[in-house]
């Protein structure tokens, strides 16, 4: 009777979170020209290897411009920083990182959409750790050029199912 009731309970939560359109963190159901997808960016871009990652990770197949159905253009990324505060002698104490994408989006016999992808985070600094500083703001633009490939796959899986 206990492993009856057991298997009920976890038969009833699986049920519950299937319901609700629960997913595992990165799990996509990719339109049918997303398969094949090219990704056109800079030979030099740290970004182009993390969108591609992304991508191959979602399911979809990285080909050739000419076999794909889908292209995805990276125009340009670039990182820039904005002063949040100031320290009591007059020093820089915490900036805003803004990480930015601008790409488009090729689909035979179709308009190109050009989108955008923005990542922001908070960044302390402090002059008498420079060392630790710098260390930590790269881990941080790290961490948001993968977000920031994360939100341009689910921008562009929304662009094709509309």
């Amino acid at each position: 009777m206990r492993k009856l009731l057991q298997y009920l309970v976890i038969l009833l939560v699986t049920l519950t979170l299937v319901g609700c359109g629960f997913h595992l963190r990165d799990s996509y159901q990719l339109p049918p020209n997303m398969h094949n997808v090219a990704i056109e960016a800079s030979a030099f871009s740290e970004f182009r290897s993390v969108l591609k990652q992304r991508f191959e990770l979602a399911g979809a197949e990285i080909v050739a411009a000419e076999q794909a159905g889908l292209v995805v253009m990276v125009i340009n990324d670039q990182l820039d920083r904005r002063t949040l505060s100031l320290s009591q002698s007059g020093q820089v104490a915490e900036y805003e990182l803004i990480y930015t994408v601008n790409y488009q989006l090729l689909l035979p016999n179709k308009a190109p959409r050009e989108l955008q992808v923005e990542v922001y985070r908070d960044y302390q600094d402090d002059p008498n750790f420079a060392l630790a500083k710098t260390r930590e703001r790269e881990v941080l633009v790290r961490e948001m050029r993968d977000e920031a490939a994360r939100q341009l796959l689910r921008q562009t899986i929304a662009q094709l199912i509309e």
